[in-house]
């Protein structure tokens, strides 16, 4: 990704998904730490917490308990210190309502994550080619 000692911020309740992200990064050879929050509270309470770097992307699963993808990105959008994140939706919902919701919120993209392996590590190459030609603020 942009910004090589930047965390990517991955807020995704399931374990396999997280792995299947971790192998596909690896396989592009994107080595930005990952940072994983299993849900939208925890995410935030990592954004907010001055300890942490800011991470130069987020990708969001939206089907999560406590808080889901989507009142997670009201928050943060809401947020003058966190609303500049992009953050590409990354999940399994088709939902029209959860495209639509999602880019009311101006999340850079929405991704459906491919079951098979292959696809997904091509998503994920799209998203850093595109991350990485991008300009984005100090």
């Amino acid at each position: 990704m942009k910004i090589p000692n930047r965390p990517i911020l991955v807020v995704e309740d399931d374990d396999v998904d997280v792995m299947t992200i971790r192998r596909a990064l690896k396989e592009i050879k994107v080595d930005n730490p990952l940072v994983r929050q299993e849900n939208g509270e925890l995410a935030i309470e990592y954004l907010r917490d001055k300890n942490n770097a800011m991470p130069c992307i987020i990708l969001l699963d939206l089907n999560m308990p406590v808080m889901s993808g989507i009142e997670f990105l009201e928050i943060i959008k809401s947020d003058e210190s966190l609303r500049r994140i992009p953050v590409v939706v990354l999940t399994t919902s088709k939902e029209q309502e959860d495209k639509v919701n999602s880019f009311n919120f101006s999340v850079a993209g929405y991704m459906a994550k491919p079951v098979e392996y292959r696809r997904f590590v091509e998503v994920m190459r799209s998203i850093d080619v595109y991350w990485s030609l991008s300009e984005l603020p100090g």
